[in-house]
């Protein structure tokens, strides 16, 4: 079990969802946290995030203000970090299209100033946060992450006899995260019509309680090069749509550019290295600096068949409407109730 008391901990994108939840989680498990860097580029949203978690309290915080495009500013924040969680990304799809080379500067760009701040320090852990919209992208952000996929994954042929792992973890959509589906869909609940892109779609789910789960598990058990994958349930858009809103019109107004019908976490073509770890799966690099045969004793992996694909669409695991309304409770606001005539309260 991993132990990140004494660890200098540093969050890129730290004032997001998932640094919110990753910075709650180490404070409550991990009290004798050494230091946990809270780096991000908006000092509002430090600001806001400081009246949580004031330094005045919790003695390891500290608020970094910087940009991951800043490879000079990132490096000197990196000084004493030990473990680098890399959440900071642009991910609006549309935003991305419409503003294609400065995803690509954040994202792919900043992505390798992480790399070669982690290879100049003494950090001994990066992981990077993914998405399931880099596994065959189709839009520029899925495309920008699968560039970042890369990079982290190749860093670990840089590092020399360096104690350092670098490694991706990949999920599909966080219940709940800023920008996601389900505060939109609540957002239109007064209006009574809920805009449906496409009825065929469906989505994987994952909880941000989850997803931290996630990373540490990718702290304490990434041998270098590994993109994790989540064993996760999968929704249909327009049954989410029920479950939030089971009075409004459900109005179909078109796939969005760049957007897929249904999302995919691992390829057919990653099939050949992919590998059953029970909790997750685990994608190992095509080059990998260490035995596969070694990795899959010490985890007692199985591999997955040839042509095997992770799919939202022909998932094995699906949430029922009143599973989701539950979810949302739990994880998104625990005043959502529908009450038996179906009447949001």
């Amino acid at each position: 079990m991993i132990d990140l008391n004494g660890k200098s901990i540093l969050i890129t994108g730290g004032t997001g969802s998932f640094g919110k939840m990753f910075v709650q989680t180490v404070l409550d498990r991990f009290p004798d946290v050494k230091r946990l860097v809270i780096y991000s580029r908006d000092e509002l949203k430090q600001f806001e995030m400081a009246q949580k978690f004031p330094t005045t309290k919790y003695k390891s915080i500290r608020y970094f203000i910087g940009d991951v495009r800043d490879a000079a500013r990132f490096k000197r924040a990196c000084k004493g970090i030990e473990i680098i969680i890399h959440a900071a990304a642009l991910k609006q799809v549309p935003a991305a299209e419409y503003n294609p080379f400065e995803c690509i500067k954040t994202n792919v760009l900043g992505a390798q100033n992480v790399i070669d701040a982690a290879l100049d320090t003494d950090v001994k852990s990066v992981v990077a946060l993914s998405t399931d919209k880099a596994a065959a992208p189709i839009n520029l952000y899925g495309a920008t992450k699968l560039c970042s996929d890369k990079l982290f994954v190749a860093a670990n042929r840089m590092k020399g006899d360096r104690d350092l792992a670098f490694s991706v973890v990949r999920y599909g959509n966080v219940m709940g995260s800023r920008g996601s589906v389900i505060p939109f869909f609540m957002s239109k609940r007064a209006e009574g019509v809920v805009p449906i892109t496409d009825d065929r779609m469906t989505r994987f789910n994952i909880s941000l309680a989850d997803a931290v789960e996630m990373v540490l598990f990718a702290i304490h058990n990434s041998w270098g090069g590994e993109i994790f994958v989540p064993k996760i349930p999968s929704y249909r858009i327009t049954e989410l749509a029920e479950a939030v809103c089971p009075d409004c019109e459900q109005k179909v107004v078109g796939i969005r550019p760049g957007e897929k019908i249904h999302e995919e976490m691992i390829t057919e073509a990653d099939s050949y290295t992919t590998f059953d770890l029970g909790q997750y799966y685990v994608i190992t690099p095509q080059v990998p600096i260490w035995s596969i045969d070694k990795y899959l004793e010490h985890f007692n992996a199985s591999r997955v068949e040839q042509g095997f694909s992770y799919n939202s669409g022909t998932n094995d695991e699906w949430l029922s409407v009143e599973e989701m309304r539950t979810l949302i409770k739990e994880h998104v606001d625990p005043n959502f109730t529908v009450d038996e005539k179906h009447t949001i309260r």
